[in-house]
C-alpha cells in the first residue's frame, strides 16, 4: 500500500462536495468489521446475532466476502457514489449492476483480487456480477436491514449536523475536522493513513462525504473509480446504534418537565422519529407527537426531515439540562 492520499480541490470541486448516506457502504464496511471483530469489538453483539444467519445462508464464504478482505483495499465498483436525490439500497445496487465489464476487470487487477472465485469473476465479469448482486441483496436482508432504521437515523443526523456546520463555518472548518487522520491545507485534503493511491485529482466532480457506523474508527476512500470519489468517515453517535440499555430518566429533569417528557428526552441519545419513540416507550404516537411539539417549542429538541420521516434531536439546551442533573 502507498503512503498518504491527497485529494486536490478546485473551486468546482469545493462547490460540488456534498454529504450523503450510503446503505451499500455500510454493507461493505460491515463485512470487514465482521471479518476482523475481536471478542471485545464494539460490533460484537451485532456480529453474534448475524453470524448464525450468515452461516446458514453461506454468505460468510461467498463472493462478497472475497471482495472485502480483512485488510487492504476493496474495489470501488461495489460502493458507487450515492445519488444526490437518495434512492437507498435498491438504487445503489442498480448502480453496481450497471458497472462496465472493463471497470470490473481493471479494478480486480489494480487491487490484486485475482485468486479463486475472483479469477472466475475476472474471466466472466457478467456472471460474477450477477452472483455478487444476489449475495449482496441477501446479506443486506439478514445483516443490515433489521438494524437499518436506527442506523439511518444516526447517519442522517450526522449529515444534518455537517450540513449546518458547512453553512455556518465553511468547507475548511468541516473538511479538516472529519477525523484525526484527515487535514485540509491550501485546497488539498490529506488523508495521512496508508492508502492504495497517493494523489487524486477530483476533476471538478467534487467529493461525496459519507458517514459510517461500521467504519467507526478509520477513514476510507474510493480512488480507482473514474466517477465521483468518496471519503467515508466515522459518524457522530455511531455507538448509540448498539446501545441496548434503557436510558436513565433523571429525577431532577422529570420534576421540571414531567416524567414522560424527561423519558423522551433521555431516549433521544440518538435521533429518532415519533413512531420509533412510541415503539420504545409504549406511548401512543399521538401522545409522543404532542410532547415533542412542546419540547420543540421550548427549544429543547429540534426536528429535521430525513426522507419520509421527521427525526427529533436534542438541542444544546437539552444537553446542558441533562448534564446539570448528573
Amino acid at each position: 500500500m502507498a503512503g498518504s492520499l491527497r485529494f486536490s480541490f478546485s473551486a468546482s470541486d469545493v462547490a460540488r462536495t456534498r454529504f450523503a448516506v450510503s446503505p451499500l457502504w455500510e454493507v461493505v464496511a460491515s463485512v470487514r468489521a465482521y471479518r476482523t471483530a475481536a471478542p471485545r469489538s464494539v460490533h460484537r453483539h451485532w456480529q453474534a446475532e448475524v453470524a448464525p444467519r450468515l452461516a446458514a445462508a453461506g454468505l460468510d464464504r461467498g463472493l462478497l466476502f472475497d471482495l472485502v478482505p480483512p485488510t487492504g483495499c476493496t474495489p470501488d465498483f461495489i460502493t458507487p457514489a450515492p445519488r444526490s436525490d437518495g434512492g437507498g439500497f435498491a438504487a445503489e445496487l442498480r448502480a453496481v449492476a450497471a458497472t462496465p465489464v472493463a471497470q470490473i476487470r481493471r479494478e480486480l487487477g489494480a487491487f490484486g483480487l485475482r485468486t479463486g472465485r475472483l479469477e472466475a469473476m475476472y474471466e466472466d465479469p457478467a456472471a460474477g456480477l450477477g452472483r455478487l448482486l444476489a449475495e449482496t441483496a441477501a446479506y443486506w436482508e439478514v445483516a443490515i436491514e433489521p438494524y437499518w432504521p436506527k442506523m439511518e437515523a444516526v447517519l442522517s443526523a450526522d449529515v444534518f449536523h455537517q450540513a449546518r456546520r458547512l453553512a455556518a463555518a465553511g468547507a475548511e472548518a468541516v473538511l479538516g475536522d472529519l477525523h484525526p487522520s484527515v487535514r485540509w491545507t491550501g485546497g488539498t485534503l490529506t488523508f495521512t493513513e496508508k492508502t492504495c493511491f497517493p494523489h487524486i485529482e477530483l476533476g471538478g466532480r467534487g467529493l461525496v462525504l459519507v458517514p459510517s457506523i461500521f467504519a467507526w474508527s478509520t477513514v476510507a476512500t474510493t480512488a480507482a473509480t473514474p466517477f465521483t470519489k468518496q471519503l467515508f468517515y466515522p459518524s457522530r453517535g455511531w455507538g448509540s446504534v448498539w446501545d441496548r440499555d434503557r436510558p436513565l430518566v433523571p429525577e431532577v429533569v422529570a420534576a421540571v418537565l414531567g416524567r414522560t417528557r424527561a423519558l423522551l428526552l433521555a431516549e433521544l441519545s440518538s435521533p429518532a422519529s415519533t413512531s420509533e419513540l412510541a415503539g420504545r416507550t409504549g406511548l401512543s404516537a399521538g401522545g409522543v407527537s404532542q410532547h415533542l411539539t412542546a419540547l420543540r417549542d421550548a427549544g429543547i429538541v429540534s426536528a429535521h426531515r430525513a426522507g419520509r420521516s421527521v427525526l427529533y434531536m436534542r438541542t444544546p439546551v437539552a444537553e446542558s439540562l441533562l448534564a446539570a442533573s448528573l
